[in-house]
């Protein structure tokens, strides 16, 4: 895994389903675009369905009940955030950069059995069920390595690894603020208020400054599924 293919940024958030993308992975905008199209998305939209998932197995029922427990991409896209504004973007500055959104799969965590660990279970469903498509993949990658598409597949489980890995910072409102808040213990709810507050503005010097701290990390995650 190349450098290159560490300069994509993903923010993509549990309750705003945001992708943000900076940097390109090849010089060609076609390839670019179908990677958004046939990679991101996908593993974005299995990644929301596990956290819908998780909720109505832990008592909450409202994103089966709103029609979002499929993969079926239609009910989880948004026409102008993930389609129109998206092509915009993309065209308008060569490919260099890309934001683009969805429609949030709604989830009430009071519906939950378990008031202080659900929120955290429905959190981490959404990381795990990219680690299982990375690790699918990787294992394919494993078996067949000299497959035409191998390259491709390389793709998906970086991907993956990345929103796992991202999504897993404990800084609000990625999935790991809900799994920091279920192991503080109560007297730190300062620290709880501080970051409901201020965490969008923490997250985003965190994309912009310190993204690369986890380099090492996707990368090592990434040579141990496939094991190059």
């Amino acid at each position: 895994m190349t450098q290159n293919e560490l300069t994509m940024t993903f923010l993509f958030c549990q309750h705003y389903d945001i992708i943000i993308w900076a940097g390109h992975m090849d010089s060609t905008l076609i390839y670019n675009l179908v990677f958004y199209f046939v990679i991101i998305i996908p593993s974005a939209i299995i990644h929301e369905y596990a956290h819908g998932w998780m909720a109505d197995q832990l008592g909450d029922p409202t994103a089966r009940y709103a029609g979002r427990l499929t993969v079926d991409p239609r009910p989880h896209i948004d026409l102008w955030g993930t389609i129109l504004m998206p092509l915009f973007l993309f065209f308008a500055t060569g490919g260099k950069f890309l934001f683009a959104y969805a429609k949030p799969v709604p989830y009430n965590p009071y519906n939950l059995k378990n008031q202080k660990w659900g929120p955290a279970m429905v959190a981490l469903a959404g990381p795990a069920a990219n680690l299982m498509l990375a690790s699918a993949f990787a294992i394919v990658i494993r078996l067949a390595p000299d497959l035409f598409f191998s390259y491709f597949l390389g793709k998906i489980v970086i991907v993956n690894i990345m929103l796992m890995v991202f999504n897993l910072i404990p800084i609000p409102p990625l999935d790991g603020s809900k799994v920091l808040y279920a192991l503080l213990p109560d007297s730190a709810i300062g620290v709880k208020n501080f970051l409901d507050r201020y965490g969008f503005i923490v997250l985003l010097f965190f994309v912009l400054f310190l993204f690369q701290l986890l380099s090492p990390i996707i990368e090592g995650v990434f040579r141990f599924l496939v094991g190059v």
